[in-house]
């Protein structure tokens, strides 16, 4: 694969050649770096542990947690490799944790833009939306990928089980919306990567599905309302005259009720299958 252009966005990992700035947040779990490699190769990607002319893909993960000797290599040396590769007419693709996570689940994500800050580092920012369209085409559920039982680890089938149940989420709410006669729609090229959209009249909905299974209830939460409240800032500004919800949904009901008051109190209507209540 060439790199030269992603018009935006990335369709999947098969053919890239992947490498990694520090530890990815997958399913509410951090991980590093050999495992997200790991994870990568089974999505028909190549992967690699330095920054050369053979990259076409930067997963930005976290250094926070480094000890940091030297500023600017340790926190965004291949943040600044990947911006004189583009700058010298070779595009490679930036993603970040949600969008890795988006390409292991083969679904779409949004290539970031890159921007210089101070002593020569480069940061990733999301691209501003490249069309005036919120929702793209049909929404399909997505079937996890199926793998030898000897292949399996611990790991892997917590991954396995989460990605299930995610789109078993997705189906369900397909269904239930369905019935209502609303087509569901994925994101349009440009917009922000949020799972599930649709429009009743000319209110617009955009929904993150967050599973239960096999993490901290309240990590995936917290998760889910960050980057629902994200979409629909950058939503919102791109398209001021829009009435957009943004919405959580959850697999199913959380334990702890306080999370639908909170969810209430910033403007996101909080759901979970099967009866989606507010929906």
């Amino acid at each position: 694969m060439s790199g030269l252009t992603c018009q935006g966005t990335v369709r999947s990992l098969r053919g890239h050649t992947v490498c990694f700035t520090g530890r990815v947040l997958i399913h509410g779990e951090w991980t590093v770096r050999p495992r997200c490699a790991e994870l990568a190769e089974e999505c028909d990607a190549d992967t690699k542990t330095d920054f050369s002319r053979k990259i076409t893909l930067l997963v930005y993960g976290d250094l926070a947690s480094k000890v940091v000797t030297d500023s600017r290599r340790a926190y965004s040396s291949k943040l600044v490799d990947a911006d004189a590769s583009r700058n010298g007419g070779r595009h490679v693709c930036v993603v970040d944790a949600d969008g890795f996570s988006r390409l292991l689940k083969r679904r779409p994500a949004p290539c970031l833009e890159l921007r210089k800050s101070g002593a020569g580092r480069v940061r990733p920012v999301p691209a501003a939306p490249a069309r005036k369209e919120i929702l793209g085409g049909p929404l399909r559920v997505r079937k996890p990928g199926q793998r030898p039982s000897v292949d399996l680890t611990l790991d892997l089938t917590r991954l396995d089980k989460a990605t299930a149940v995610h789109e078993a989420t997705v189906g369900a709410l397909l269904a239930y919306l369905s019935d209502q006669g609303i087509g569901v729609r994925t994101h349009a090229l440009g917009a922000p990567a949020f799972d599930a959209g649709w429009l009743r009249g000319k209110d617009v909905f955009i929904a993150e599905v967050k599973s239960l299974t096999g993490a901290r209830e309240d990590q995936q939460i917290r998760l889910g309302i960050g980057q629902v409240l994200d979409y629909a800032h950058q939503l919102r500004t791109a398209h001021p005259g829009r009435r957009l919800h943004p919405v959580l949904v959850l697999e199913k009901r959380p334990v702890d009720p306080r999370w639908s008051s909170l969810a209430q109190s910033v403007g996101i209507r909080l759901t979970w299958a099967p009866e989606f209540p507010d929906v």
